[in-house]
């Protein structure tokens, strides 16, 4: 899985896609939001814009409700959120990584 944290413009939408493993840029299609970066970055053979009706979005709207459950930090009214940027980048990339590798077993 590729993903970048930062904000929706152009340039984070190159980053998101640079961070996918090479081979899913080759073979995979990445079905988006209309958001116009993606369109202008994602390559039009990998790339399909699609509205939540078509279900096609369904798997990463589950992965970040999924996230957000399971990552406390990111929800403002707990006792464990957190001001840091860093704080919050690491304990992203701490959940994907332990998700990623609960997927395998």
């Amino acid at each position: 899985m590729g993903v970048h944290i930062g904000d929706r413009d152009e340039k984070a939408a190159r980053k998101l896609w640079n961070s996918l493993p090479p081979v899913y840029r080759q073979c995979a299609v990445a079905y988006t939001d209309f958001w116009a970066a993606y369109g202008a970055v994602f390559p039009c053979k990998r790339h399909r814009a699609v509205g939540k009706e078509t279900g096609k979005t369904s798997y990463i709207e589950r992965f970040d409700n999924t996230l957000r459950q399971r990552v406390s930090r990111l929800v403002r009214k707990t006792l464990s959120f957190s001001k840091s940027l860093e704080n919050h980048i690491g304990a992203i990339w701490y959940f994907i990584h332990h998700y990623n590798e609960s997927l395998l077993v």
